[in-house]
């Protein structure tokens, strides 16, 4: 699998009304040094449908300002529809990080 795929197999696993960061899908793919090359492979992302790339988020909740599919603003308009409140061009990370463990 390459990184890209590893990128948007582990973005279709966040469930909806949560976010996770760069980070984080970078440390779960095994390259945690790679928050920045996952943003890229997110932008490249084919199937925006499909993989839901506008959960994910930066460390401190800011949603992309250069998010591939419309910019922020359409990002806070998937998100608030999924039921995530965007304060601000922020999500409260307490209330919807999601770390990659199972949900029920």
């Amino acid at each position: 699998m390459t990184f890209d795929e590893s990128v948007y197999a582990y973005v279709k696993q966040v469930p909806r009304g949560k976010v996770t960061t760069y980070g984080m899908i970078a440390a779960a793919i095994g390259h945690p040094r790679a928050a920045r090359q996952v943003g890229n492979a997110l932008h490249r992302n084919p199937m925006p449908v499909v993989v839901p790339c506008h959960r994910v988020v930066n460390r401190e909740g800011r949603l992309a300002p250069a998010f591939a599919f419309g910019g922020s603003e359409v990002q806070a308009r998937l998100l608030e529809a999924e039921g995530v409140e965007v304060h601000g061009g922020y999500v409260d990370m307490a209330k919807y990080f999601w770390d990659g463990a199972p949900t029920e």
